[in-house]
């Protein structure tokens, strides 16, 4: 028996030695965290992402919104529940490389034949003179039994650190989530509010062409136009009455855009849709880009799963080595159950220590090893993809605020210009030095650039959502 026990350690032994010369090479890929020195060659160094979000958005109804969508936004609870998960997961990893203690008892009996080995020594054995061994023989047991794998390649502590890090990522992603629910209700309220604002504007210009209207009736009556211009007055009235129900329609579908996103049934939306107009998108700054590497939640999520994909590649490595376990158990064992007290002949103990390691057909390790690697080398990618877009989004969103700000004072500019060419061409119809489709025309004008005023508005104050979104800002 002895010699049997030598050998297997023996070859134990030959397979450690075997494994770990041959474990398969992998080309590892380095990740590369570098950014450029600036936005848009911009110095500034202050950054609107470390603002909190209360103060970076001081209207009371919005923020009143993103405080309620915070405790009830289904999909950011959906991730809180998936972060208990995690945590969960980090448990169960660390209670693998404790030992395993059970405490438990059995009865049962054992019936073998009277003419084997064992039959035949039992049916001469006594318990004592003149008392036979009970036949069938009944066993009772009570004990605790313990067993542990001895993490000696530190397989089962790097296990544990991997679940760690994916716990402290899907806080991240939690937080990654936030921000993008933050801009999310900002750039819709911002919409209800620029819809507001051509709701009027339409409900305005509904005034001004039923005005031009009466006048083009009375001159109808004095023979000064014919029917057709009445015709097409009253259509253009008419065309600019059905575009006011479009804009309420759109109202509606944001309204209720913005409480699923707020975790409540459809209600009106309190706001204040005056002074939209005059909402200014100064004071935004973007810092260095080295500071998205703090500020990002996506950023720093995508690093700790590399950091995870890395463990990974280690656990699966240690594979290749054995395993030492070992078990105990220490319990009282007895053919009768009055016999369970009587220590130490009742006592029951063992402990025996096993080490395993695979010797041949290890494509199944192999294939583990190797795609831990593939994972731990898409992980770098997608650290390297989520930087590069990260930098790309503010870039274009600072880019954007500028733009947005020039054109925006051109097309002010020219509102004013067309809102003053309505009187012109109505004063000139009224005097007959103008056509009527010049009075249409000059009113379609005016009433599109309006729209767009309203819509670029829109947009610089998207632009003001979206860098503070690109920044990381909201989270914290």
């Amino acid at each position: 028996m002895m010699s049997k026990r030598l050998i297997y350690i023996g070859l134990t032994s030959l397979s450690l030695a075997f494994t770990a010369c041959k474990t398969p090479f992998l080309v590892e890929k380095n990740v590369n965290k570098s950014v450029p020195a600036s936005f848009n060659n911009s110095q500034d160094t202050a950054n609107s992402g470390k603002i909190n979000w209360q103060d970076y958005f001081i209207d009371p109804y919005l923020q009143a919104l993103i405080d309620t969508a915070l405790v009830n936004n289904q999909e950011l609870n959906i991730t809180l529940q998936e972060i208990d998960i995690s945590k969960n997961e980090v448990m169960a990893r660390k209670g693998e490389y404790m030992p395993s203690v059970n405490i438990g008892g059995g009865a049962g009996f054992d019936k073998v034949g009277r003419y084997t080995s064992r039959g035949s020594s039992e049916a001469t054995t006594d318990i004592k003179p003149g008392r036979e061994t009970p036949d069938p023989l009944p066993d009772f047991t009570v004990g605790a039994f313990a067993t542990w794998e001895v993490d000696i390649w530190h397989k089962l502590r790097n296990a544990k650190k991997a679940a760690m890090t994916r716990y402290l990522s899907s806080v991240e992603g939690k937080n990654f989530m936030v921000t993008n629910l933050i801009a999310e209700i900002s750039n819709s309220y911002f919409e209800l509010l620029a819809l507001d604002n051509e709701l009027d504007i339409v409900h305005q210009n509904i005034e001004i062409q039923t005005n031009a209207l009466r006048i083009v009736k009375l001159q109808k009556e004095a023979t000064r136009v014919t029917e057709l211009a009445v015709r097409k007055f009253e259509a253009e009235v008419l065309s600019t009455r059905g575009l006011q129900y479009s804009i309420m329609q759109e109202i509606v579908e944001t309204e209720n855009r913005i409480n699923l996103l707020v975790g409540r049934f459809p209600q009106h939306i309190e706001r204040n849709s005056t002074g939209f107009s005059n909402l200014v998108t100064d004071g935004i700054h973007g810092g260095i880009p080295s500071d998205l590497l703090e500020n990002r939640p996506d950023i720093k999520q995508a690093e700790l799963e590399l950091v995870a994909a890395k463990l990974d590649v280690t656990v699966a490595k240690a594979n290749f080595y054995p395993s030492l376990g070992i078990s105990a158990s220490l319990g009282l064992q007895a053919f009768n159950p009055l016999y369970l007290a009587r220590i130490p002949e009742s006592l029951l103990t063992s402990l025996v220590g096993d080490m395993v390691g695979p010797l041949v057909n290890k494509n199944a390790i192999r294939a583990t090893y190797f795609n831990a690697n593939a994972s731990q080398i898409q992980a770098v990618y997608n650290y390297e993809r989520t930087l590069l877009t990260a930098y790309i989004e503010v870039a274009n969103q600072l880019s954007k605020i500028d733009n947005l700000k020039m054109s925006y004072d051109l097309k002010e500019q020219e509102v004013a210009a067309l809102t003053q060419s309505i009187t012109i061409a109505n004063r000139l119809f009224s005097s007959a030095r103008a056509d009527y489709m010049e009075v249409l025309l000059t009113q379609r004008d005016a009433l599109e650039s309006k729209f767009e005023l309203i819509e670029t508005k829109k947009q610089q104050m998207n632009a003001m959502v979206n860098v503070y979104q690109a920044l990381g800002g909201g989270w914290n």
